[in-house]
């Protein structure tokens, strides 16, 4: 929050024009304000910086609460709460108490329910999302540290540089001019450059360039908030909930039209119509898929803590959905899939230059504070720790993409002045006053190098009255993950291509791909198109086949990922840099590696902690597992839906009989919905093929389950009504048991692709069914809202339900060759379990 002096302003609403206000904090003197902020070069003093923190309060944007009473209380509006609530009413008003309690019980229960479930998975989302806390280079009591960003208070000196979201608003100290990007706040496509006094303002990124800065605003009174803003950032549903919803409201037509068919026929008979009204908005709410939204946020939820366990945070829960159409994975080689930790070669030198002066002079143009692995592997190559004692760096260039070199301007222990560099040898050697006479020599051992695996750098030095002089080529060596190679092996046998992305030359490319068995056939990005160009067919053919990347620049990731989408393919993308930040968003499903920066974090759908491919491996599974979980629930649903309906319309139409009455219907919807949660934990095979919903198989499938439902449960009314000659009361206990055992049954034929038995249920999942079977058994027995059965015909209806569940098995399996022909009875060869780590038998596939 800004500082609390009698002079200050509140800012503009948006950042651009500098206010004519001379006590504006923004365009004061730099010297004003510190003196008002009472700040000073050597940063606040720890006491006097919480003293201000309690004060002014944490640097984050005050989020608007929702009241937890009122959140709750939006779980009565909307349609299907509305339709409950207009079956309670009738029920009153009828004056069928027994209706209007049971009824009013699913209402207040799927409030309960569904407040619940979302308060649970907000926290857990809230919970991951505090691991990426944004971090800041903080001056205290005269030392640098690194801090959470939210501990920043007016006053505090931070340190920027490359890639950083800036935490808060604050003023440029002296230092070089820096590229800040504003498009978060401005929608400014190009960066801005600013110099020393400039203000920058929270939630901009820097693109290029390093510098101090003194926060002046934080919280609140920034202007348009912080990293998080980015982060969480309002989401469209993703493929996989648009196809969901779209088989919700292709159920929700179906019960309205049946209902209204219902509803014509007994107005056509003369029935009560205050009856007939009720009687039809209760099968209507029994056959909507109420439990629909919980399902999948407790599934998406349960998804977000098994990655997060393995240290894949999850900043968009749909984004697990996605993965499970990823068919191509584009990874970055450094880091990703090598270790990132550069160890020197011995070096190539010219002009009879020593390796031990060209190790040196990359030294003096490298800083180990930055933690950069280049520059920590180029001073450890230093023989004598000391060699540098004595040399004073009087100005130093961090490296950026845009020059892709460091410099340094130094001045010896003789008080001589001189100039050292290092970078892309291409791009030393432009420089180089002797580039022509030792271009060919260098470009040979760069090639030998890279032949071998190494990268190069070549370095450069300029005393006082010259121009630079190439000295030297330092190797350096990266090698591969020790998994990388098997975690390739292993997504490939999922159906996922891995596409390596790097800015190597093409030589070290070939090498690393061919170690990571990746295969040989690598692009050499730099004659690709920018992100505006269309490729030809043959290059965009290429691009498909290519098994990796090399010389690429960010936009041409962000190209590589275009004309993959646009031939048809579903995208992941990890990354990095504060440039990868468009690809990251543009890909399908965007993953931020470890060590990443805030504006990759902020960009990436999934965020990973530790390095390495095999926690993606580990995603791409998981989002597997709930599609086949959400995929299973579907056929269950729709398969009910069906059964229900039409037992249901053609009892009433056929034979004018009311089979179940309006409490024995909504008694079936509560328990249907209480045990279809437990699917979310449930043991399910993943294929070893991206995921794609096959809505001709889903309908199909269902379709036929939902027909041999009303048949089985007609065979029995035959049975009670026609042979055994039951009274109608007995008659419609005896339809409520069996619809509900044949039911949940249901669950356990669409779980699976092949026989029921061919995957293990997971104990949560069996219990549950069990324990709802268990309860509707007990309340038809002892005829709780209902008639009275006897153990005798409950045992009767068990024993019905399951011989026709296992001839529903046999044509469950029909139905799936018929539906789905080309695709093997079984899923896969991999079998995961869920949470509930319940084992696979052996064997089973």
């Amino acid at each position: 929050m800004e500082a609390n002096t009698s002079q200050s302003r509140a800012p503009e609403p948006k950042p651009g024009p500098k206010s004519a206000a001379k006590d504006d904090l923004k365009s004061l003197p730099l010297a004003e304000v510190e003196k008002k902020l009472a700040s000073s070069p050597d940063g606040l003093s720890q006491t006097e910086a919480e003293k201000r923190l309690a004060q002014y309060g944490p640097n984050e944007i005050d989020e608007k609460e929702t009241n937890a009473f009122l959140k709750f209380l939006s779980y009565f509006w909307g349609p299907i709460p509305w339709m409950i609530e207009a079956a309670v009413i009738l029920s009153g008003v009828a004056q069928h108490w027994p209706d209007f309690g049971i009824i009013l019980v699913l209402l207040i229960a799927n409030a309960v329910v569904g407040f619940w479930e979302e308060h649970q998975a907000g926290n857990a989302i809230a919970a991951l999302k505090a691991k990426l806390a944004s971090k800041a280079q903080v001056k205290r009591d005269g030392k640098w540290g690194s801090r959470e960003s939210r501990e920043l208070v007016p006053g505090d000196i931070i340190h920027l540089r490359l890639g950083d979201i800036v935490p808060a608003d604050a003023r440029l100290l002296e230092g070089d001019p820096v590229e800040v990007d504003q498009s978060a706040l401005t929608g400014e496509s190009l960066p801005v450059t600013h110099q020393a006094g400039d203000a920058v303002f929270s939630g901009s990124i820097i693109r290029t360039g390093e510098i101090d800065a003194l926060v002046y605003a934080t919280g609140d009174n920034t202007y348009f908030g912080k990293t998080a803003k980015l982060v969480q950032g309002a989401q469209a549903a993703s493929h996989f909930q648009r196809a969901v919803l779209k088989i919700g409201n292709y159920l929700i037509i179906l019960a309205v039209v049946l209902v209204a068919v219902i509803i014509t026929v007994a107005l056509f008979r003369g029935d009560p119509i205050l009856t007939t009204l009720q009687f039809a908005l209760v099968l209507t709410v029994a056959a909507i898929p109420v439990a629909m939204p919980t399902v999948l946020s407790v599934t998406m939820a349960v998804g977000a803590r098994l990655l997060a366990k393995k240290e894949a945070i999850v900043t968009r829960l749909a984004a697990i959905e996605e993965l499970a159409g990823v068919d191509v994975l584009c990874s970055d080689k450094t880091g990703t899939l090598t270790q990132n930790k550069l160890t020197l070669g011995d070096p190539f030198a010219v002009n009879n230059v020593s390796a031990e002066q060209v190790i040196f002079n990359a030294a003096l143009a490298s800083r180990a504070d930055n933690q950069d692995t280049i520059d920590l592997a180029v001073l450890g190559g230093l023989k004598d720790d000391q060699a540098l004692k004595g040399y004073q760096v009087l100005h130093f260039q961090p490296f950026d993409p845009v020059h892709k070199r460091t410099e340094a301007s130094v001045k010896g222990v003789d008080g001589k002045e001189f100039k050292v560099t290092k970078g892309a040898p291409q791009v030393i050697l432009e420089l180089s006053a002797n580039a022509a006479q030792v271009k060919s020599a260098v470009e040979t051992a760069v090639n030998e190098f890279a032949a071998r695996g190494f990268r190069s750098l070549g370095v450069a030095r300029a005393d006082q009255d010259g121009g630079w002089q190439f000295v030297g080529v330092l190797p350096l060596f990266d090698p591969p993950r020790e998994q990388a190679r098997a975690t390739i092996a292993t997504a490939r046998e999922m159906g996922v291509s891995v596409k390596m992305v790097t800015g190597d030359a093409l030589a070290i490319a070939q090498e690393t791909a061919k170690k990571l068995g990746l295969g040989t056939n690598i692009l050499d990005a730099s004659g690709f198109g920018d992100t505006k160009h269309h490729e030809t067919a043959k290059l965009a053919e290429a691009i498909e086949k290519a098994d990796g990347f090399a010389q690429v620049f960010p936009e041409h990731k962000y190209h590589i990922i275009d004309v993959l989408q646009q031939r048809g393919h579903i995208v992941g993308m990890t990354g990095d840099g504060v440039n990868d930040a468009p690809a990251l968003k543009k890909a399908d499903c965007g993953i931020a590696v470890s060590g990443a920066t805030d504006a990759a974090r902020a960009a990436a759908d999934i965020v990973l902690m530790t390095p390495g491919l095999s926690v993606i491996i580990d995603a791409i599974k998981e989002s597997r597992n709930i599609f086949q979980r959400m995929n299973s629930y579907a056929i269950y649903r729709i398969t009910e839906t069906l059964r229900v309906l039409l037992f249901m319309t053609l009892s009433i139409l056929v034979f004018n009989f009311y089979p179940m009455t309006a409490v024995m219907i909504v008694m079936l919807a509560l328990l249907n919905d209480g045990a279809i949660l437990s699917i979310a934990y449930d043991n399910v095979r993943y294929k070893d093929q991206p995921e794609a919903w096959n809505m001709h198989m889903v309908l199909g499938v269902s379709s036929v389950l939902g027909i041999v439902g009303p048949l089985a449960a007609f065979g029995m009314f035959y049975l009670a009504d026609r042979v055994y000659k039951l009274d109608h009361p007995h008659l419609q206990t005896l339809m409520y048991l069996m619809l509900s055992v044949a039911g949940h049954l249901t669950i356990f034929l669409t779980r699976t692709r092949g026989p029921f038995w061919s995957i293990r249920p997971a104990r949560i999942l069996w219990m549950a069914v069990l324990g709802t079977q268990i309860v509707a058994t007990l309340i038809a027995v002892y005829g709780l809202f209902m008639t009275p059965l006897g153990w005798g015909w409950a045992l009767f209806v068990w024993g019905y339900a399951f011989v026709w569940f296992l001839v529903s098995d046999r044509v469950k399996l029909l139905a799936y060759r018929v539906f789905d022909p080309s695709a093997a009875p079984l899923l896969g060869k991999k079998s995961v379990a869920a949470a509930t780590s319940i084992a696979m038998p052996k064997g089973s596939k």
